[in-house]
């Protein structure tokens, strides 16, 4: 059995789909998970040790190496980790869908897509997600690639990081709005980048899609 059917046959053990496991792993799409299981392709080492982690069995029973999948029934489990130290606590999951891509520089289009989700803690107080791309929020410790979660709403307050529609293309910044005097200033997290500053008419091409209320990071 190739390491891709084995993969398969956890995931299909465990109850979920490829956009899940997709999801649990950080992949972007099920294309990927879809991929690894009809084609069996090189995967790294670390990759294998979160599938195995996921799929609740051995890395060695995914590469072949050992034919039973179940863990060291001696090891720890989660329970009994949980209930042993007070700061650790189980996480549920739900889906939130993937918008596609945000800009932390320059805007650019913000693709929907419909079929990508990311897992993620169910208390997070979101409503979609995006993937952040550039470097203009580093000082807020938002970094290329990072998953953004996104509270829907026209209006934030100001400080806030918001996702902001700019001519139809989306871009991540601070939002300042000072209805005095009928100016917005969208204010990157990185000082080699100016503000950009919208007034009067400037600011019918601009919409407030939501306030960022969680970031998530690949280690």
């Amino acid at each position: 059995m190739t390491i891709g059917k084995r993969i398969k046959e956890a995931r299909l053990k465990k109850g979920y789909s490829q956009t899940e496991l997709a999801g649990l792993l950080g992949y972007k799409s099920r294309s990927s998970i879809n991929k690894i299981e009809v084609d069996g392709r090189d995967i790294p080492q670390k990759h294998i040790e979160k599938f195995a982690q996921i799929l609740d069995v051995t890395p060695a029973y995914l590469m072949g190496w050992e034919d039973l999948p179940q863990k060291d029934d001696t090891a720890p489990t989660l329970e009994s980790l949980i209930s042993q130290y007070d700061n650790l606590k189980a996480i549920k999951l739900k889906k939130f869908p993937l918008l596609g891509e945000i800009a932390c520089g320059e805007p650019i289009f913000a693709s929907e897509d419909k079929e990508s989700f990311v897992m993620a803690d169910m208390d997070i107080n979101a409503d979609f997600c995006l993937t952040a791309k550039g470097d203009s929020m580093i000082n807020a410790r938002i970094q290329d690639g990072d998953i953004v979660f996104i509270k829907s709403m026209s209006m934030v307050d100001n400080g806030d990081i918001a996702a902001v529609i700019i001519d139809d293309d989306a871009t991540l910044k601070r939002v300042y709005y000072y209805p005095e005097k009928n100016k917005l200033v969208l204010q990157a997290e990185n000082p080699k980048y100016e503000p950009w500053v919208y007034i009067n008419e400037e600011l019918n091409e601009i919409r407030i899609l939501g306030k960022a209320v969680y970031f998530m990071s690949n280690l």
